[in-house]
């Protein structure tokens, strides 16, 4: 378990549910939990369909992962994610007491897995998570790349309508 073939198997899931973000207006990032080679929570970013900052899709396979198991303590398990997560997710997944954390792009602005901060690997943590980085990371951020740019081009549009 835990192949590059696994890990990229998986990673595919995540893309294919933040494709979904995406086609509900969020910023496309998904997730999957995955103990034992099965599923046991997914998500995608909703915060602002469910106005809730807390919304992130990791959070939310994190949630899933916790009712599946009933337990918040989602042992042996290893998290997909599209997109290096924030200070607020990481912190999550040490709580949880996940084993591993698998992510596609890395996230320079705000990465807390090693671009802006390290709070999976802090030695000051009680529970010190394994990392994976850049699986599929070019097509997670060209998916993302893509998803600001038309944003962007969206805005101009409407700009360029209003001065009309």
């Amino acid at each position: 378990m835990d192949t590059l073939a696994d890990d990229e198997y998986w990673m595919r899931h995540a893309l294919i549910l933040a494709q979904r973000a995406w086609d509900e207006g969020e910023v496309p990032v998904g997730a999957v939990l995955v103990q034992g080679g099965k599923v046991i929570g997914e998500g995608w970013n909703r915060p602002i369909g469910q106005h809730d900052p807390t919304a992130h899709a990791e959070m939310m396979a994190l949630r899933q992962g916790g009712r599946v198991l009933q337990n918040y303590r989602l042992l042996d398990t290893t998290l997909y994610i599209t997109l290096e997560p924030c200070i607020m997710c990481a912190g999550a997944m040490v709580h949880s007491r996940i084993s591993r954390l698998v992510y596609g792009a890395a996230d320079a602005k705000t990465g807390a897995a090693g671009s802006l901060v390290d709070i999976l690997r802090h030695p000051g943590m009680n529970h010190q998570v394994a990392i994976t980085s850049g699986v599929l990371a070019e097509a997670c951020s060209t998916l993302l790349s893509d998803f600001f740019r038309m944003r962007r081009q969206q805005q101009k549009a409407a700009r360029a309508a209003g001065n009309a």
